[in-house]
């Protein structure tokens, strides 16, 4: 069993920032791909953001485009998800996701193996 805890989840005001992050252990970590997903009252699970296993590649949900940042620091077995311009729309709970030994990462949540117990992110107007 691989144990992710995410940290980092709070309560701000639209057009604000937060920073999300996650750890896990250590082997498993530095050979796979990591995402990042939310899930609000009533909705699907939907794919945020992604990082390839050595951080040279990333992809973000269009939603979300131009505002979050996914990066990785191997060294510290963490990878964050930093959340700016903030708005009502991106409340949910946060998710973070491994592709245990996978070097490329996948927008779809059936394609990650692992995943943390969820950070809430509540953004009022």
């Amino acid at each position: 069993q691989v144990q992710l805890v995410e940290s980092g989840g709070g309560s701000v005001q639209a057009g604000g920032s937060l920073r999300l992050s996650c750890v896990g252990p250590g082997r498993t970590f530095s050979r796979a791909a990591m995402g990042w997903f939310r899930q609000s009252p009533g909705k699907e699970r939907e794919f945020v953001a992604a990082i390839t296993r050595s951080g040279d590649g990333t992809a973000c949900a269009d939603s979300v485009k131009g505002r979050f940042t996914i990066s990785r620091d191997n060294a510290k077995n963490t990878v964050y998800l930093q959340m700016n311009s903030l708005k009502p729309e991106d409340t949910a709970v946060y998710y973070c996701a491994v592709r245990t030994g996978k070097s490329y990462y996948s927008t779809s949540y059936n394609d990650y193996d692992y995943w943390g117990q969820g950070t809430q992110v509540t953004v009022s107007s």
